[in-house]
């Protein structure tokens, strides 16, 4: 199955929306019973098993060659362990609702970070968007909306920007990256890599689990695991062989909503205005960036068409990597006109990231 319709990708995209948005929630309740290391660790684990048959069955089982292996190692170790395991660690003194909308500021930071490093042009639209993002970001902070006289609630706080940070981090790199096997092909082992990790650094530090099980942990456990982890990333990379990059960056960010809403259905945390006014900036100035940086390539590319496209453009073959939300899904051959404005439904690489539960991962998409 290489693509589905439009329709059956919309469901799918929706599903995976929710799965992640809902996911703050349950980790917000796991890390009540099981100490973060552990939690993610755990997690890992039942991901491992559900990538590994999901996987296998659709034959993306394939051992990365060699200069695939420092992206295996930035994805396992910058977002599923160090991001996965702050993340967690955060929303032990945060509610879930606020750790989402902080988790969510990745792009912010990718936003500013990329131009200092080099690796990006600090556009207009992007500057403006994340200008509106730090503006959300001090909003939610503001001492009405976090105890700051309370220091296990700044270390939340503190715990889940620095994550953001190391989900940022991981999406720079990922953008250089040049993909030999297809990010889907190596999910399982960026999976593998953090799990080993993760359970060796929670060995070490906590000890063995102790933990009461119940059917309520078990459930809490299986739905990280399966379907917030294994079963989203699978579906996410269908979903971003039939959905337009700037669908999916725009649609991803209903995730931290969603993630407020589930956080007050299941959990009972309240919806503040600090909350919700925070939410509507970030989330307008993700968006902002996203259209913003569209219409100026459009502009460019329009006007580098006009110039010098040919009467009659041959076409081309040409590998170019589908989008996702936490990374680019497998490469597929697009038929690519040398003038990019006569194929408006073409196919355009992204800035990857990776959707853990955390994760995941489309946030602030470049399109160059």
């Amino acid at each position: 199955m290489n693509s589905l319709s439009p329709r059956a990708a919309v469901g799918l995209f929706l599903i995976v929306v929710l799965a992640w948005g809902v996911n703050w929630s349950v980790t917000k309740q796991l890390v009540q019973f099981v100490p973060p290391l552990w939690t993610a660790a755990i997690r890992s684990w039942i991901a491992l098993a559900g990538l590994a048959v999901i996987l296998g069955l659709s034959n993306n089982l394939v051992i990365p060659e060699r200069r695939d292996i420092p992206v295996v190692l930035s994805v396992a170790l910058l977002h599923m362990t160090l991001f996965s395991t702050l993340a967690a660690a955060g929303l032990r003194f945060l509610p879930a609702s606020k750790g989402i909308v902080l988790g969510y500021t990745t792009p912010l930071w990718v936003a500013l970070a990329a131009p200092l490093l080099g690796k990006d042009t600090l556009t207009a639209p992007r500057l403006a968007g994340a200008l509106l993002g730090l503006i959300g970001l001090a909003v939610i902070l503001n001492p009405a909306s976090i105890d700051w006289t309370n220091a296990s609630v700044v270390l939340g706080a503190g715990m889940v920007i620095l994550a953001a940070i190391c989900w940022a981090a991981n999406i720079i790199y990922i953008r250089a990256h040049r993909w030999s096997a297809s990010p889907l092909q190596l999910l399982i082992w960026q999976v593998l890599v953090a799990t080993i990790v993760l359970s060796a650094s929670a060995a070490i530090t906590d000890g063995l689990p102790h933990m009461e099980w119940s059917w309520r942990l078990v459930s809490l456990f299986l739905y990280s695991g399966l379907i917030g982890t294994a079963l989203a990333y699978w579906a996410m990379s269908m979903v971003n062989k039939s959905i337009s990059a700037l669908t999916t960056s725009l649609g991803t960010t209903a995730t931290p909503l969603v993630g407020i809403g589930s956080a007050a259905i299941l959990l009972g945390e309240p919806i503040d205005i600090s909350l919700a006014v925070a939410a509507g900036l970030i989330v307008a100035g993700i968006g902002l960036a996203t259209l913003g940086d569209r219409l100026l390539r459009g502009q460019a590319i329009a006007r580098g068409c006009t110039r010098s496209a040919p009467r009659r453009p041959a076409v081309v073959p040409s590998r170019m990597p589908a989008t996702a939300m936490n990374e680019p899904t497998a490469s597929v051959d697009t038929p690519v006109s040398p003038c990019p404005i006569e194929q408006p439904n073409a196919i355009t690489p992204p800035i990857p990231i990776s959707a853990a539960p955390l994760a995941e991962r489309s946030m602030w998409r470049g399109d160059e």
